[in-house]
């Protein structure tokens, strides 16, 4: 089927909630993308930061064949052994204590706020609505409670009523944050270390030590969103590990199963036992094929490929804040922002016809590459920005 053909049954037959660029993808390699017509993209997007080992890892197609060959699928009532396997190593590897398995950030984030609302309700009683403090500029996902969470009005056009217990707070403004924890009614705090969505906006050092510390103070949680941030990034397992904070519990997702459906809910120590039997559930979370890939994934992220991409990133950081045309670099590791004088997403069009894909976050240019990607392709997709970003 061509091209065209296919772009015309898609407009047909698929809801029209993307914008989506005028090119067919149909296969990749390695940091290679290549679309109906034989051209090849260097991947400076993973698919928004999911495909972290690039395309056709060998480890991981083998794991996820493996497992489909044996067990495809098992539902929850039941033990599977990869699903088990996974939860030991994120726990492990984190300092948390229980995993509930999802098959997206939404849902991972979903369980976030059941398990913060009932670890409220089993201390306060049920009578109390709890609230959960979030950010202005955050992005929690687009179910209905992880839409009412999310810090930018633009999501919540068309789609209201949404729930309530959701308050919205400045990033990076420590009398803010001490103010808003003073509340009688507030469970929770929600934050991602760095806005993805919101503009590939980090919040500093300072905020995220002191939001560790008031809740502490105040017996609040802390929860963290690492949907975007998780799973090698920023270059560090999850971004947290930067800051030498653990959180009460945190979610993940997009790289976690390296191109497959997965996302998770780690809890720590105070609500490892606050879902109970019934509580909450999923019919293809912890998916056996979705686990065995993720405990591919997890075996890749060594600590001789996390330094390697933090030097990657500093490296397209370097080159790029004194580019012409560049205002400003964001993010950490693998995950940046590009603040340019040119439309961004006129840029991301320009890049496609040179071979580059990449990404938009507000006004940004967003860079999520392959961890994987290779340094003499690095370098190539880096030149390549800087011409376009060019005045």
């Amino acid at each position: 089927m061509s091209g065209e053909a296919l772009q015309t049954l898609d407009q047909q037959y698929i809801a029209n909630t993307y914008a989506r660029f005028d090119v067919v993808f149909v296969r990749g390699k390695g940091c290679f993308l290549f679309d109906d017509k034989g051209k090849r993209y260097i991947d400076m997007g993973s698919g928004i930061a999911v495909s972290g080992l690039g395309y056709g890892d060998k480890a991981w197609a083998k794991a996820v064949c493996d497992q489909a060959k044996t067990l495809s699928h098992a539902c929850n009532l039941y033990y599977t052994q990869p699903q088990t396997q996974l939860a030991r190593v994120l726990c492990e590897r984190t300092g948390m204590k229980k995993v509930f398995f999802a098959n997206s950030g939404a849902e991972a984030n979903e369980c976030l706020i059941k398990a913060a609302r009932k670890y409220a309700a089993n201390r306060h009683g049920e009578d109390k609505k709890p609230v959960i403090l979030t950010l202005t500029g955050s992005f929690h996902g687009r179910t209905l409670a992880t839409l009412a969470a999310t810090g930018q009005e633009s999501f919540h056009h068309d789609f209201g009523p949404f729930p309530e217990g959701f308050v919205h707070i400045p990033p990076n403004d420590i009398p803010a944050l001490e103010a808003a924890l003073w509340r009688e009614d507030v469970c929770a705090l929600l934050l991602e270390t760095i806005q993805g969505e919101g503009g590939v906006a980090p919040l500093t050092a300072e905020y995220l030590q002191a939001a560790r510390s008031l809740t502490e103070e105040r017996d609040i949680l802390l929860l963290l969103d690492e949907v975007q941030t998780g799973n090698g990034r920023t270059g560090m397992l999850y971004s947290y590990q930067h800051f030498e904070i653990l959180p009460d519990a945190f979610s993940t997702a997009k790289g976690l199963a390296g191109g497959l459906p997965m996302g998770a809910c780690l809890l720590g120590e105070k609500l490892e036992d606050t879902l109970t039997p019934g509580s909450h559930g999923s019919t293809f979370g912890g998916n056996p094929v979705c686990a065995a890939g993720a405990l591919a994934v997890l075996e890749r992220l060594t600590r001789e490929l996390l330094l390697e991409v933090r030097a990657k990133g500093e490296y397209i950081r370097r080159e790029l804040e004194t580019a012409p045309g560049v205002l400003g670099v964001t993010g950490q590791g693998l995950m940046l922002g590009i603040e340019i004088h040119k439309d961004a997403r006129e840029v991301v069009k320009m890049l496609l016809t040179r071979g580059v894909v990449a990404l938009t976050a507000k006004n940004r240019l967003r860079l999520l590459p392959p961890l994987t990607i290779p340094w003499k392709e690095l370098k190539q997709a880096v030149n390549q920005i800087k011409e376009v970003v060019a005045p």
